[in-house]
C-alpha cells in the first residue's frame, strides 16, 4: 500500500508541476531561472524528446506506452529485490504520468530546459526525471552484480 500511495505522490507533482507551467508560461516561451535551466511550455507530440512528432499517433504512442508499463507492472510483482523494486515503481510513477498527460492533451506537457553554452538538452518534465533515476537505478544494480560476479 506505501508502495502505491508513492507512485500517487509521485503522479501527483509532475501533474501540478504541468498545471502550474500550462496556467503560467504561455505556449513556446521560456523563463529564465538559473544560466543553465529555463522554464518552458513545450508541448511533446512525440516520445522521448519529441522522437517521431507527426510520425505516430498519440493513440498508438499510447497503446506502446501502455504495453511497456504492464510489462514494467509484471517485472515488479516477479522481483524480489527492494533496490529494484523502488526503481521500477519510479519508472512505472513516470510512465503512467505522461501516459496520463498525453491522453488527456494528446501531447506532453515538457517545461525543464537545461542548456550550457551552445549546447541545449531538449525539454522535459519531473516524469521524465522519474523514469531516468529508475533506469540508472537499475544500471547500478546490473553493474553491481556483474562486478560481483567477476569476483568470484
Amino acid at each position: 500500500m506505501k508502495k502505491f500511495f508513492f507512485v500517487l505522490i509521485l503522479i501527483f507533482f509532475d501533474f501540478l508541476s504541468k498545471i502550474i507551467i500550462y496556467n503560467t508560461i504561455e505556449l513556446h516561451k521560456f523563463v529564465y531561472i538559473l544560466p543553465f535551466l529555463d522554464f518552458a511550455h513545450i508541448h511533446n507530440y512525440g516520445i522521448s524528446f519529441g522522437l517521431f512528432a507527426g510520425i505516430l499517433d498519440h493513440k498508438i504512442i499510447i497503446i506502446i506506452g501502455s504495453i511497456v508499463t504492464l510489462f514494467f507492472i509484471y517485472i515488479l510483482l516477479k522481483s524480489r529485490d527492494i533496490f529494484e523494486k523502488w526503481a521500477l515503481l519510479l519508472i512505472i510513477s513516470g510512465a503512467i504520468s505522461n501516459i496520463l498527460d498525453r491522453t488527456l492533451n494528446n501531447y506532453v506537457l515538457d517545461f525543464i530546459y537545461l542548456h550550457y553554452k551552445d549546447f541545449y538538452w531538449p525539454a522535459f518534465n519531473f516524469a521524465d526525471i522519474y523514469i531516468t533515476f529508475g533506469i540508472i537505478m537499475i544500471l547500478i544494480k546490473l553493474v553491481k552484480e556483474m562486478i560481483y560476479k567477476t569476483k568470484l
